[in-house]
């Protein structure tokens, strides 16, 4: 029996979608046929909303890989965070650190302030909205990345680990002065944190002043 050739149009597009790797147009083909049939769209319209939600399934889905990779310990929104209780300074800047300039411009920040200021939560967030915006970004601690630096001098992997560091459009690094650490982890965290300096953006917070 012969196949009706809308039929086989369609079988041929699910398989060029599949080899494609084009999931959403395989599987909102149909869908979006009844609509452009009830609608009369013309091939151009009908094509382009078949790739535009390819497009941003794709664009979801990299944001999500991005927090995944961004390794935040806990997912605090901006929009969470409760201003009024930040110090009077956070306030103010708040509105212009949200525009990402300064990612864009490789600049530093350092958040200095008492704990349950807010710190971490406001770097967490400039994080994710970083995240959201296409830039790779990067959460640690600073105990865990003065070990990890260690451990890939120790394994003969450090270049490797600096080379993905240096990448990195933001690295925040947290909890810096909560945990003491050795002259030698001072003088590595300090070589690690120039190889960014002037390029690439990176947030400190802290409980220390900033004397």
């Amino acid at each position: 029996m012969m196949k009706n050739p809308r039929q086989a149009w369609r079988e041929a597009i699910e398989a060029y979608s599949k080899e494609l790797r084009l999931p959403m147009i395989r599987g909102h083909l149909e869908e979006h046929v009844q609509e452009a049939s009830q609608q009369d769209t013309c091939y151009e319209e009908f094509l382009a909303k078949l790739l535009e939600k390819e497009c941003d399934a794709r664009r979801e889905a990299s944001r999500h890989n991005r927090i995944r990779l961004a390794e935040f310990t806990h997912k605090k929104y901006l929009e969470d965070l409760s201003t009024d209780y930040l110090p009077e300074d956070a306030q103010k800047k708040l509105k212009l650190l949200k525009t990402l300039d300064f990612i864009r411009e490789g600049r530093n920040l350092i958040l200095a302030g008492n704990p349950g200021t807010g710190k971490t939560h406001m770097a967490t967030g400039l994080g994710l909205k970083a995240c959201l915006e296409g830039y790779k970004v990067w959460f640690t601690s600073v105990p865990l990345l003065v070990n990890r630096i260690k451990e890939c001098r120790a394994e003969q992997t450090l270049r490797a680990f600096q080379n993905r560091f240096e990448k990195y459009d933001l690295v925040i690094a947290d909890e810096m002065g909560y945990i003491s650490f050795d002259k030698e982890g001072s003088e590595l965290l300090f070589t690690h944190l120039s190889l960014r300096a002037g390029r690439k953006s990176t947030i400190i917070t802290t409980n220390l002043s900033f004397e």
